[in-house]
């Protein structure tokens, strides 16, 4: 860094990308990060549907982690809770299932029911 320019440019980068974590104004989506999600593999699918959204130049998509979502056996845990507040659960999450759950529920709106949380015990 060599300039105040070029730091006001680093500054506006990091502000861009930041706001795919904070956006309020479309869906979102909560990674159970608790011990048992992480024993589970809950980092390596928050990464990959962090991944999966910025290819997908998605930003009105708000990723964020919470504790314990109740159900360790089913871990990793996903919620997707839409702008209405609706929210579907998403259970047994992997990083390869993550691409499918952002083509066909974020972009086209439709749930992916057999890997719901009503499917898991069937």
């Amino acid at each position: 860094m060599k300039s105040l320019a070029e730091l006001e440019e680093i500054r506006k980068k990091t502000l861009e990308q930041i706001s795919l974590r904070t956006s309020n104004n479309g869906m979102r989506v909560v990674v159970g990060m608790a011990t048992c999600g992480i024993a589970a593999g809950a980092r390596p699918v928050m990464t990959a549907f962090i991944e999966e959204l910025n290819k997908r130049n998605l930003r009105d998509v708000t990723v964020t982690m919470t504790g314990c979502i109740g159900v360790c056996r089913l871990e990793p845990i996903v919620e997707v809770i839409d702008k209405d507040g609706n929210k579907t659960t998403y259970v047994k999450m992997t990083p390869e299932k993550v691409a499918r759950v952002v083509a066909e529920h974020i972009v086209n709106g439709r749930v992916c029911l057999d890997l719901t949380i009503g499917e898991a015990d069937k």
